[in-house]
């Protein structure tokens, strides 16, 4: 499959506190999230996934692993709302993963793709038990969060640019003992690294989600106020019926549930784009597949976002969904833009 690609056109504001780690001297200073009920419910579909995926594998049916790197193009020569080429990239993907990711051999696609910031998600990696191939990646200032729970969640971020700040979780310990956010600030935006909770098997932990989803916009607007935020990562839904295939068999289903896609419409109403949808409103393209036979037929889901402030939006060159780069149930996606 070829990468998706799309021209760029141009075209508002609530607060939390995310939890500090001993990494980066704090220089930002948000209100405290209000404490909420939280659900005590188990989330047992990423525990069942790696028993899935071995299975699928047996049988012939997980996803293809391996990547024709010399068929891609990794070149960008659109211009901005401001006829301006890109002068930076960003890079997001949910590795299924760490250790397994890049035994696969995906380092190649960082080395080849050369993206500014990496967001990674799902690492289900301790930062004491990280694979040591990563010293390849000399050139990145990285930064973890890993669940408290092993095997589980875990988020990363890569960024050759020393960032002035950077925060961790969202302000609540209950979400953010699974790991799920990293948050870089530099002098004129924010990049917001997002592993959004499943809303699990039978919707098991859609009140963890909605939860989930409150605290986040909170974050999100207080950080705003500050300075503008891209936000990247596994959003875990797909927000119209463009964006699954089959989507009327997946009404109330996780991912695709009513509460999952009015959080999306409520925090893209407060003044953020959905990149890829604006630059591709009537386009066909997904970032996750469950099986092999379901990735070469394209029957996927778009669960992988960049959302930008509408600050920022007239900066964007192009986003591009890497469909043809293998290694994961779901592939990159990178966005090009000038800042």
């Amino acid at each position: 499959m070829a990468s998706i690609r799309a021209p760029t056109e141009s075209t508002s504001k609530d607060s939390g506190t995310p939890e500090k780690k001993q990494k980066v001297e704090s220089t930002t200073k948000l209100p405290d999230l209000e404490a909420t009920a939280s659900a005590t419910l188990t989330y047992p579909e990423e525990k069942a996934k790696g028993a899935v995926e071995e299975k699928q594998s047996k049988a012939g049916l997980a996803n293809n692993t391996k990547t024709n790197w010399e068929m891609i193009d990794w070149s960008c020569t659109k211009k901005n709302g401001y006829d301006q080429t890109h002068n930076m990239k960003i890079s997001s993907w949910n590795v299924g993963g760490l250790k397994r990711w890049i035994k696969k051999g995906c380092l190649e696609y960082v080395k080849l793709e050369m993206p500014d910031i990496f967001c990674l998600q799902e690492t289900r990696c301790k930062e004491n038990d990280l694979p040591k191939e990563l010293d390849e990646l000399g050139n990145y200032n990285k930064y973890w969060l890993a669940s408290k729970k092993d095997g589980y969640a875990g988020v990363g971020l890569f960024t050759i640019k020393k960032p002035l700040d950077v925060l961790y979780g969202i302000g609540q310990k209950e979400q953010d003992d699974d790991g799920r956010c990293i948050t870089a600030e530099y002098e004129d935006y924010y990049v917001v690294c997002v592993y959004v909770p499943n809303a699990g098997l039978g919707l098991i932990t859609l009140p963890k989600r909605v939860d989930w989803d409150d605290s986040f916009k909170r974050l999100i607007m207080a950080l705003e106020r500050n300075k503008p935020v891209i936000i990247a990562g596994d959003m875990n839904v797909s927000h119209h019926e463009i964006d699954l295939a089959m989507p009327t068999n997946k009404v109330n289903k996780a991912g695709f549930t009513a509460a999952e896609r009015l959080a999306m419409d409520d925090l893209l109403i407060c003044g953020y784009f959905d990149v890829f949808r604006h630059l591709y409103p009537g386009t066909v393209a997904y970032t996750f597949w469950t099986y092999m036979n379901y990735r070469k037929k394209n029957i996927g889901w778009r669960l992988d976002y960049f959302l930008i402030s509408e600050k920022l939006i007239r900066k964007v060159c192009d986003c591009v969904i890497r469909s043809e780069v293998l290694g994961s149930d779901h592939c990159p996606i990178t966005l090009f833009l000038n800042i």
